[in-house]
């Protein structure tokens, strides 16, 4: 099985109680590196304040989280229990090494670039590492800070995630960074329009719960249901993912109750999804996230702000949280041909989708009405 390799930060002084414990810590910002490791990666420590470099270790079996984890006072609940390889060395100067790898603490590193990083702990002589690749790239996509999300393929890292041959199959990563900004390990997420699957195999490899239903499912671990009536009790759901049709531009199946056989241009398409809407209130529980990923349309003619009344609807059931524009990199329209009828014709091929993202009210929510923003001003 391939291997990778992982730097973590520390400081002098959380270094001596990982040294001294085997084990590595991390927050919220760096959970989703910690959670991609799998036993026997390779481990080193970097200490921020003194500039060494620690190792090697090994990882010691599934990353973990605990909220009631007291060390640090419980600020680093995501964790993996390490073992060193053998006497742990250090490097001094680490950062200056690290620059003339063109490597960042921050990265996921590949098994090359693990071993290269050993040998130098261990001043043995490595294989001439010219035009390696140290840095593996595509093992887990980055967590997006902006409201524009963009992303090369479908899918990521080693496994499959859901069928990129479905039509209107989801993007993996949007999942991928939905998941790990709004749930813990452990949380239960629902898809009512699970597709190809994509959401129960991200959910599965980032270690939380997973229930998905189809009208029409495609796969045995895909339950038979209609997103307008789930067999779910009511608060039950930490957070639901819908990637929903957009009108009926894409054939999924013949089944009577499909909405995505309704045209977006009658009003029933939205009555329809509304009626979802309201059954992701009831088993979401209270503060908890929806995120709905949908496309406008265009056709022969006739624009219909699909996104725009998705918003309006969520809006009269859930509090909103952010839109976020998702680039468009993939569908059929995206090639030469099309672009050039969009120019002749005068029209505009669909560049984005609006992932539109909400919560279910609570009594923590912050009375809007009463907050008080003070904007900066420049002169021109």
């Amino acid at each position: 099985m391939k291997k990778r390799g992982f730097i973590f930060a520390c400081t002098s002084k959380s270094e001596s109680e990982m040294l001294s414990k085997n084990i590595v810590l991390t927050g919220r910002t760096y959970a989703p590196k910690l959670f991609a490791i799998k036993e026997g990666d390779y481990i080193f420590l970097y200490n921020l304040d003194t500039d060494i470099l620690w190792g090697t270790f090994l990882a010691k079996g599934e990353p973990s989280y605990d909220k009631t984890l007291e060390i640090f006072g419980g600020k680093y609940p995501y964790y993996i229990s390490v073992e060193p390889l053998n006497e742990i060395k250090k490097v001094n100067n680490a950062g200056r090494l690290l620059k003339r790898l063109s490597i960042s603490w921050k990265d996921i590193l590949t098994e090359n670039g693990a071993l290269y990083l050993k040998s130098i702990l261990d001043n043995e002589l490595f294989v001439d590492i010219k035009g390696e690749k140290l840095v593996d790239v595509d093992y887990r996509p980055p967590i997006f800070s902006t409201t524009l999300w963009d992303y090369p393929t479908q899918s990521y890292g080693d496994t499959k995630k859901g069928n990129n041959k479905y039509p209107g199959v989801t993007p993996a990563f949007i999942i991928y960074n939905l998941i790990w900004r709004y749930t813990e390990p452990g949380d239960l997420v629902c898809d009512p329009m699970a597709g190809s699957g994509t959401t129960i195999d991200v959910c599965k490899e980032e270690r939380r719960r997973v229930v998905a239903f189809d009208i029409v499912p495609t796969r045995n671990d895909i339950i038979q249901a209609d997103a307008r009536n789930l067999p779910l009790k009511d608060n039950s759901i930490d957070m639901v993912f819908i990637d929903s049709p957009y009108g009926d531009n894409i054939k999924y199946n013949d089944h009577p109750l499909n909405i995505g056989n309704i045209p977006a241009t009658k009003e029933e398409f939205f009555d329809e999804l509304e009626k979802v809407m309201k059954e992701c209130l009831r088993v979401l529980k209270e503060g908890k996230v929806l995120a709905w990923l949908i496309g406008d349309q265009w056709a022969k003619g006739v624009f219909v702000p699909v996104g725009l009344k998705i918003y309006e609807r969520l809006t009269k059931y859930f509090v909103p949280i952010d839109i976020v524009s998702v680039v468009r990199r993939n569908q059929s329209s995206n090639t030469p041909f099309w672009h050039s009828k969009a120019l002749q014709h005068n029209f505009y091929l669909r560049g984005f989708k609006y992932l539109i993202i909400v919560k279910k009210a609570s009594s923590n929510d912050k009375k809007v009405k009463n907050l008080k923003i003070s904007w900066g001003f420049y002169e021109r």
